[in-house]
């Protein structure tokens, strides 16, 4: 185990160069979780709309969701080329959901595509596999945070925790998906996807909870990381935030179905907004209790990561691809920025 007083030399190239790539692997992680987070949440949602808010659901994604996925296969990138021992174990051991995961990704892009040229008799069946690519993708992911919290453990305590945070993803993209949905959309899709949202903060917020209780029980590490003294008192702001942050949430959904009947939507923007919130810091609480480990206890990122040579020339190639991933991305939602309309295929 790695003694944090007896950290390596971050004066020095083989110190501070493996923080600079978790650090970029974390960022490409947290912006994959919340961009394709909302779409994916689109998709789990799809079943309970009409065949025409079907539609107007996949326009409101249309252009972004296939690049939201770059940022997936940026931070596996890293992870591969500034951290191959740690590659090697985490999709080792992960192998199973991460196929899983690859299928309901295929499954969405089939779909996507094909449901647009398919005939009435057949629409139906691509609505329903790019549902299934969602909710596949989506608990695949949820495992595999589970299981990487365990440390790769597989009995079946372990498994079924790993199987519950797959439920509490779905519930948070969906929630994700619902309040996108409440942005980009008007009229009853609208009203409905505040109906969506409802129901979906509740089931967020409760596994949120379980989840923040039960991850210290599987995991020694993470409870002496956050329930020692001073720790406990310094990370109170997390868990306090993020219940605020659900306590906005539920009460402006709650005022949204007046509002709306009123064609006012002044605040409609604010749950998905809040929602990014949570997912932050979620996501930074995580990072906080495996840090300095990629993998809990065995391996830490000094000891995962290549020669600082290689990482630094690596380094050259990100601040070419970042920046770019970046801006593309930025330009996306800046010229679809507005309601959504519906898609047209020549």
């Amino acid at each position: 185990m790695l003694n944090l007083t007896q950290l390596p030399d971050l004066t020095q190239p083989s110190g501070w160069l493996p923080l600079v790539f978790l650090a970029l692997m974390a960022i490409s992680m947290l912006a994959y979780v919340i961009l394709d987070g909302f779409d994916l949440g689109v998709g789990i949602l799809l079943r309970r709309a009409t065949d025409d808010q079907k539609d107007m659901m996949i326009a409101s994604i249309g252009p972004f969701w296939d690049a939201n996925e770059t940022w997936l296969v940026l931070g596996i990138g890293i992870l591969l080329v500034a951290f191959p021992v740690a590659h090697g174990i985490i999709l080792g051991e992960l192998y199973l959901p991460v196929a899983f995961m690859l299928i309901g990704l295929i499954l969405r892009g089939v779909a996507f595509d094909f449901r647009a040229k398919a005939r009435d008799e057949h629409k139906t069946i691509w609505n329903w596999t790019f549902y299934a690519g969602s909710v596949i993708a989506t608990l695949a992911q949820g495992a595999m945070i589970g299981f990487y919290i365990v440390g790769f453990q597989h009995d079946t305590r372990h498994i079924l925790f790993a199987l519950f945070t797959g439920f509490c993803l779905l519930a948070g993209y969906a929630l994700l998906g619902a309040t996108w949905l409440i942005m980009k959309t008007e009229g009853d899709l609208q009203k409905k996807a505040v109906t969506w949202a409802q129901g979906s903060v509740i089931l967020c917020a409760l596994g949120i909870a379980a989840i923040s209780v039960v991850t210290p029980m599987v995991s020694p590490h993470i409870f002496n990381k956050w329930f020692s003294f001073p720790n406990i008192l310094l990370l109170a702001p997390i868990p306090i935030i993020t219940s605020v942050l659900f306590i906005v949430i539920y009460k402006v959904l709650m005022r949204l179905p007046a509002q709306l009947a009123e064609n006012n939507e002044a605040w409609s923007w604010l749950p998905f907004v809040s929602t990014i919130g949570i997912f932050f810091l979620a996501f930074n609480g995580l990072a906080y209790s495996l840090f300095p480990y990629l993998i809990i206890d065995r391996l830490d990122i000094w000891q995962a990561a290549s020669a600082p040579e290689s990482l630094t020339f690596i380094l050259v190639g990100v601040a070419i691809v970042l920046p770019a991933i970046i801006g593309y991305t930025i330009l996306a939602y800046r010229v679809f920025w507005g309601k959504a309309t519906a898609l047209n295929y020549f």
